[in-house]
């Protein structure tokens, strides 16, 4: 059976993206998803996602790592399968549709693509530079002086399969542009790097981890009530996070924005 698939990439986080609305897609294969993942001999991506009907939305959005297994929601991908479903012709500049962590919302204007996230309830601090917030996916934030000092790749590595983190944990490396602390100032800029669960490696950049890392950045900062935009870096491009921040720990109307662009076309045979 031939497969038509879309590349896209949202700030260089790349998915393979078909149009599984017939349902014949095996995505319990994690083997054939591993193997299409695969930068050397395959198509090469962080994930594969499926867009398939959805009986009360838009579409479902079907997400798995480049390892082959299903995840949890992917930020960066969620914008993407957005720019695709507008590409099918299924949306015009608003959406709503299914994801495994629930229903999003988005925008999409010119190829770039806000997304809206679920609440954050809850943020919890380890220490003064650590972080945990769950954006749809688990992560660990840890503030540090420059993200260009660190070995993301083994200190992530080691970190994501400590015992206390059984089905493992993002963790992202984040570096504060901006040298005050006070509460009412409201610029936030912060460069920011990534070690996926799944992945197993660095990516250029995460749609969950921003998020999160904007978030766990106002708690730190203890920023008043209100609503801000945060900027990220990453090694990929830039995203804003916008959102509604209620309390040091509870955020709403959070927002992941930035482009999602298509990369090529091609086919493959299974």
């Amino acid at each position: 059976m031939k497969v038509e698939f879309y590349k896209y990439q949202g700030t260089g986080n790349d998915f393979i993206i078909i149009d599984d609305r017939g349902e014949k897609f095996p995505f319990e294969n994690a083997s054939l998803i591993n193997s299409l993942c695969e930068q050397k001999f395959g198509i090469g991506a962080d994930g594969l996602i499926l867009l398939r009907k959805s009986a009360t939305h838009d579409f479902k959005m079907l997400y798995a790592n480049s390892d082959g297994k299903p995840s949890t929601m992917c930020g960066n991908g969620g914008r993407c399968i957005v720019a695709f479903a507008k590409q099918l012709g299924l949306i015009e500049e608003q959406t709503s549709f299914e994801a495994t962590d629930g229903i999003h919302q988005a925008i999409i204007k010119n190829n770039f693509v806000e997304l809206k996230m679920n609440d954050v309830e809850e943020v919890n601090q380890l220490n003064n530079n650590v972080f945990e917030a769950n954006t749809g996916s688990p992560h660990l934030v840890w503030f540090v002086v420059s993200t260009d000092e660190y070995d993301v790749v083994d200190t992530g590595r080691s970190i994501q399969t400590m015992p206390e983190y059984p089905k493992g944990i993002n963790v992202n490396f984040v570096e504060m542009l901006e040298d005050t602390s006070a509460a009412e100032t409201n610029f936030l800029q912060l460069n920011i790097r990534t070690y996926e669960r799944g992945v197993e490696n660095e990516t250029l950049s995460c749609g969950t981890g921003a998020t999160a890392s904007a978030i766990c950045a106002l708690s730190k900062r203890k920023k008043i009530e209100g609503n801000y935009a945060v900027t990220l870096f990453t090694l990929g491009g830039e995203l804003v996070v916008k959102c509604n921040m209620l309390s040091y720990s509870s955020f709403s109307n959070i927002w992941l924005c930035g482009p999602a662009e298509k990369v090529f076309k091609g086919e493959f045979d299974i």
